[in-house]
């Protein structure tokens, strides 16, 4: 590795994943975090039925159409605050993004895309207050390489999941 490899600054971007309402609760079968860890934890039914029960309104799944309004804000919003976005995917239970957003912590850019998403899917459920869970992870890009893999990984990779 070189030094020009590796960026000591701002970071190159963000690659940013939330997920929708209810869809993967602590105790999952697929793993799981507590919050504020990192380390993913093993299936756990007891947990995983209590956190059922502790949903406010029922999981929440993106439609189609949902799809297009999330994408839409994500780009327009981007465009607003000048970000670079680099990719989006927007699937049924959560959302990738890649963005630059030079000066702004991960967990802000996070913040706002989701408010934004919300206001505009509320237009179609107005009888709806949850649309996200709580958080998200935000990693921090810092190596071209890095980069390309993300970017890949959004635009590609969620389609090939199971694919041989």
């Amino acid at each position: 590795m070189t030094q020009s490899d590796f960026n000591t600054g701002e970071p190159l971007a963000y690659f940013l994943t939330w997920t929708t309402y209810g869809t993967w609760l602590p105790g999952d079968d697929r793993g799981w975090n507590r919050k504020g860890e990192h380390e993913s934890l093993p299936r756990n039914v007891a947990r995983f039925e209590s956190a059922r029960g502790e949903l406010k309104e029922e999981p929440f799944l993106l439609s189609a159409s949902d799809h297009e309004v999330v994408k839409n804000t994500i780009h327009k919003h981007c465009g607003i605050r000048n970000w670079q976005l680099h990719a989006v995917n927007v699937r049924s239970n959560h959302v990738h993004v890649v963005v630059a957003a030079s000066e702004t912590k991960p967990q802000t850019v996070v913040s706002q895309l989701k408010a934004w998403a919300t206001r505009h899917l509320g237009d179609a459920y107005p009888n709806r207050k949850r649309f996200w869970t709580e958080g998200a992870s935000t990693r921090w890009i810092n190596r071209e390489a890095d980069l390309a893999s993300a970017i890949e990984y959004t635009l590609e990779a969620q389609d090939l999941k199971g694919v041989e």
